[in-house]
């Protein structure tokens, strides 16, 4: 198996394990199962070759209609390791979309294996909702969110049921769910 076998390995596994399997997004089961989802390993090591694999993968989307390609996880292994160097390149993210006119058209989730909510210490349980085997930009199409949310029955709930999962998990399952954060664990 190739480095980048390995690296979609660990994602998928994490998005039907821990996204799809703990119901951390209802919305994914339904593109994930259908192939709608587009896993794109990007080989950048600056924020400018990332900006332009990001820009590229919107470029894609648009060429896909949401029936075809749903949505795109931008997998990110060789650059943004720090979580502080990935959420300050957040700003340049967000700042290409509206560049490059895509705002309200696409929007970004993140995770990172090191991903720490403000006001949150780095061990504490509700970081685990957003913490993936790699940095990752998951380019999400605005319509289709507001389409589910519109089916959702209460989806400001979503957040605290998150955390109630996550801080459920015995230890054990954390290391079952979570094999990149705990020592000796390896990556892709």
């Amino acid at each position: 198996m190739n480095q980048n076998e390995g690296i979609l390995r660990a994602v998928e596994q994490w998005l039907s394990d821990v996204v799809v399997g703990l119901n951390l997004c209802p919305f994914a089961r339904k593109p994930m199962r259908a192939g709608q989802v587009r896993f794109a390993i990007s080989e950048a090591r600056s924020d400018q070759a990332l900006m332009d694999d990001l820009l590229a993968e919107m470029v894609r989307l648009d060429e896909h209609s949401a029936a075809e390609l749903e949505t795109t996880l931008v997998i990110v292994p060789s650059h943004l390791q720090r979580f502080e160097d990935f959420n300050q390149f957040l700003d340049l993210a967000e700042w290409l979309i509206e560049r490059q006119g895509y705002t309200g058209i696409y929007q970004l989730a993140t995770f990172h294996p090191h991903y720490q909510f403000a006001d949150t210490a780095p061990e504490d349980a509700e970081n685990l909702t957003n913490r993936a085997p790699y940095p990752i930009l998951h380019l999400i199409r605005e319509a289709s969110i507001e389409e589910v949310l519109q089916k959702y029955p209460d989806p400001d709930s979503i957040p605290e049921n998150n955390i109630r999962r996550v801080t459920d998990l015995t230890q054990d399952q954390r290391r079952a769910l979570f094999p990149y954060l705990f020592s000796g664990a390896k990556k892709g």
